[in-house]
């Protein structure tokens, strides 16, 4: 299975830092398959993340209402652990909506928007000695859609301006990571 492909043009300023395949269910004969990358940028806890995968469902199973709802709701629950992994808790559902996707092929994808919050270790990044610092609000938005098979792209950003350099704030963050993600594509064409 092809990796999804991320809009080079807009990843500047992030770095690559993994590529995993992974199988998130099975039951029986039915199985769904993983492959996605993650890119992060420098900076302290908590570091602004974005993430697409592909999806391969086995027996191969064409999209449809019921699967969809399926894979969204299931996609909702790993991203609230992935979440939780990176020290992001008291995550809470702000809510869903549609938005387009730069691929023609692709269908709308729906957007879920998270709040929680992430505990810094004394501000620098990393837990010592069991010392926890302030508590960070982060905002964490998830996409699924339909684009030759299922696509899921994501990540999070802290929500406090000061928690940018100069010139940059929140609202770019956002604006930053809407952008990759209706640019991610099934194919390897652009990464």
């Amino acid at each position: 299975m092809r990796p999804p492909s991320l809009p080079r043009a807009h990843l500047d300023g992030w770095r690559r830092v993994s590529e995993t395949t992974e199988r998130p269910f099975a039951a029986g004969p039915v199985s769904v398959e993983a492959h996605t990358l993650r890119y992060e940028r420098t900076g302290p806890t908590p570091r602004p993340f974005v993430f697409a995968s592909r999806l391969q469902i086995r027996p191969e199973t064409a999209p449809n209402a019921a699967l969809t709802r399926l894979v969204e709701r299931q996609a909702k629950s790993g991203f609230r652990d992935r979440l939780a992994a990176r020290d992001i808790d008291a995550v809470e559902h702000r809510g869903d909506r549609a938005i387009a996707i730069d691929d023609p092929n692709a269908s709308q994808a729906t957007l879920s928007t998270f709040r929680g919050r992430c505990v810094t270790a004394d501000g620098a990044g990393e837990s010592t000695d069991g010392d926890r610092g302030e508590s960070v609000a982060v905002e964490a938005l998830l996409a699924v859609w339909v684009a030759d098979g299922y696509l899921l792209a994501g990540g999070a950003y802290p929500v406090p301006d000061d928690a940018y350099p100069a010139g940059r704030d929140a609202s770019a963050a956002r604006r930053d990571l809407l952008r990759i993600v209706r640019g991610v594509t099934p194919g390897s064409s652009g990464e």
